[in-house]
């Protein structure tokens, strides 16, 4: 990318305000605004629960993807499309249990959705979470690598993997501290605590928490807050300042951490644990 001379261009049609198209069959679709700012709302609305397969990860890779090669993009906000009053459920559980994947797919799950996180953090577009409901692990990550965070007041946040027998992963538990400060932050990720709003925010961890109701037209204001205050060029420079070293050291984490995750994985004890949560989530209706 060239911040300052402005971001590859690519010839794009452009779809009218408010119209959307839907990316593969993963529920997720592009829906772009035109007025007062261009930039465009990434509904994510796999049901039930939008867990983070690896068609989903893949789906909302490429959704960035177009939005940044869009000239006339500058923002994106990510927001759940769901019945239900949840952002997502975080990485869909079958995707780490060894016994309903393969190494191959671990791996290409892992590197699919690590790529994204290194991408959206350090995206040259303004980026919004507009974040409904439940908001675990995966989805924290997710949210975490965006510019600015809005929750809705009744729901969750944090990571919470220690509370499924699986540690957080190195540079998300980083990320977090990032944000929430080292003492807090590590403690909260120990515990496996998910947050309420208020004290998520209270951590730094969110920008707002707004009720429900004024959840999009708040992430609309925080939106065009960023891409009022300057040139992209000016604005995304900064950001990569800021996120590019990190972004780059944790991309390059990727092949060690997806094998380490294998390793640990597919030990009897590890398979047995996500095992008890997935009979758990499914009330003992899972066949494993």
């Amino acid at each position: 990318w060239s911040f300052i001379g402005g971001r590859t261009a690519r010839t794009t049609a452009r779809v009218p305000e408010k119209m959307a198209h839907r990316l593969h069959n993963s529920g997720v679709r592009i829906e772009r605004r035109e007025k007062p700012y261009s930039y465009a709302v990434l509904w994510l609305g796999s049901e039930p629960v939008n867990s983070m397969t690896l068609e989903l990860w893949s789906a909302i890779s490429d959704a960035l993807t177009e939005l940044e090669q869009d000239p006339a993009v500058r923002g994106v906000v990510l927001a759940s499309d769901l019945k239900k009053h949840i952002f997502t459920a975080g990485n869909d559980i079958k995707e780490l249990y060894a016994k309903t994947t393969s190494e191959a797919r671990y791996t290409e799950f892992w590197r699919v959705q690590t790529s994204f996180l290194c991408r959206l953090l350090r995206s040259p577009l303004a980026t919004v979470c507009a974040i409904r409901g439940a908001c675990p692990a995966g989805g924290c990550a997710v949210a975490l690598c965006c510019d600015y965070r809005i929750q809705s007041d009744t729901g969750t946040f944090g990571l919470n993997e220690v509370q499924l027998g699986i540690p957080v992963p190195k540079y998300w538990a980083k990320l977090f501290c990032e944000v929430a400060g080292r003492t807090n932050g590590d403690l909260t990720m120990q515990l496996g605590t998910l947050l309420t709003p208020p004290e998520a925010k209270a951590m730094g961890l969110l920008h707002e928490v707004v009720p429900a109701a004024a959840l999009l037209p708040a992430a609309e204001r925080a939106m065009g807050r960023l891409l009022a205050a300057g040139p992209d060029g000016a604005r995304g420079a900064t950001k990569f300042n800021m996120r590019g070293g990190f972004s780059a050291e944790w991309e390059a984490y990727i092949p060690e951490e997806a094998a380490a995750g294998w390793a640990m994985l597919s030990t009897p004890e590890i398979e047995a644990t996500l095992g008890g949560v997935i009979q758990r989530l499914s009330k003992g209706k899972a066949k494993l």
